[in-house]
């Protein structure tokens, strides 16, 4: 893509590795995602081996795990930017890598202790196994206390019964991270990992979805399965606190895809108006009305890329940003709805139809404003968040 051009160093890319890894990012992603994208949303299909080569070619898996420890030893920003680079050309096949690294790598790597990094962080590092996460739901989506799976000690074991509903890369994954009740205590979550190959642990139908279609999504079920209570990440009834922080980076992950959708479609636009499209003897960029959808869409791009890259660069492990995540969230996702749909407009004909690929864009942009915590929720924990700001002493 032409039109938007990165400076060397700046907020977008703090370091020479930033930048680096933007660039390797997008060469990769321009020669691999693009291509398959519109094939395997049409066939509702994971691109299992594409997503390996993440791992054994482009070494993209544990972006904020040290290196020490066999990841690349960066921050959130990193991982921003390779959401935005990715979502430009398919943001389903970038969601199942957001389940895998930012659910599954980052949340399992600050939470777990050393033993269960050794066994399980090379497999999941290198894409030889698949990771998610299982937290939502048939009865319990942005309410997480709600949630019902319950886990029993028996002995040196844990026995889980219950279902998770909506998760990325079910079919697909081989370990997940899972929540699960221990007491009645609404509050008391613990968190454990679970591997799809325990007996009593099956997927459920494959959902049928509007956008991210390349992306997996099933039921996670579980009937009395029993999991070693070495699998125990944390402490029994601590999840709750390692479960919030890790939504943080979640949010501002799933905003980086809204930006990156944003911006393919803004390309999209001004390539078809500016070099293509003429009408009454004009080029459609001439056209006010034209004017004014484009212009629009890459002004709130913009402004919501610098809010996702200040947030970003703020998140740490040790350190909660519950309001930003949420702001950036919010605004991102909505903005991508709306540039989106400007895309199709200034398209017509064409980019209600597949041979561009606004059409699918806008279909994956919606779900960015209900995965993660719905756009409702956010605006809710703005509104807490704001309170405690202008109560506190």
């Amino acid at each position: 893509m032409k039109g938007i051009q990165e400076k060397k160093i700046d907020l977008y890319n703090p370091t020479d590795d930033h930048l680096s890894l933007r660039e390797n990012v997008r060469a990769f992603a321009k020669e691999n995602l693009d291509l398959q994208a519109k094939d395997h949303d049409d066939e509702e299909s994971f691109n299992k081996d594409l997503f390996r080569r993440l791992g054994a070619e482009l070494g993209i898996f544990g972006v904020t795990v040290p290196q020490e420890d066999g990841g690349m030893g960066l921050d959130p920003v990193a991982s921003v930017i390779i959401h935005e680079e990715f979502s430009a050309y398919d943001p389903g096949f970038t969601l199942s890598y957001l389940a895998h690294e930012v659910l599954f790598v980052n949340n399992f790597y600050h939470s777990g202790n050393p033993s269960q990094r050794a066994k399980y962080m090379p497999k999941v590092l290198s894409g030889e196994w698949i990771g998610g996460m299982g937290m939502t739901e048939p009865g319990a989506g942005t309410d997480v206390l709600g949630m019902e799976t319950v886990a029993t000690r028996r002995g040196d074991k844990f026995v889980l019964n219950g279902r998770k509903q909506f998760i990325t890369n079910g079919i697909v994954g081989q370990v997940f991270l899972v929540y699960a009740k221990t007491s009645k205590d609404s509050r008391r979550t613990t968190s454990f990992i679970v591997e799809s190959s325990y007996p009593g642990f099956s997927f459920g139908k494959k959902e049928e979805k509007m956008g991210m279609r390349s992306s997996p999504t099933t039921q996670l079920i579980f009937e009395n399965l029993e999991v070693p209570a070495e699998n125990l990440i944390g402490s029994e009834d601590g999840a709750l606190t390692h479960m919030m922080r890790n939504l943080e980076i979640e949010r501002v992950t799933l905003a980086a895809q809204s930006l990156g959708i944003a911006k393919r479609c803004v390309d999209v636009m001004c390539e078809y108006s500016i070099l293509h499209r003429e009408a009454f003897d004009k080029k459609l960029i001439e056209f006010g009305q034209i004017q004014r959808l484009i212009a629009e869409s890459y002004a709130d791009y913009q402004a919501a890329r610098a809010l996702v890259y200040d947030v970003a660069s703020k998140i740490h492990p040790e350190n909660r940003n519950s309001l930003g995540a949420a702001s950036a969230k919010l605004v991102s996702t909505q903005m991508a709805e709306r540039v989106s749909r400007n895309a199709i407009q200034v398209l017509g004909g064409y980019g209600y139809c597949r041979e561009y690929p606004v059409e699918r864009l806008h279909r994956d942009a919606i779900l960015l404003s209900i995965g993660g915590g719905t756009n409702e929720a956010m605006q809710k924990n703005i509104a807490a968040d704001l309170k405690k700001l202008y109560t506190s002493s």
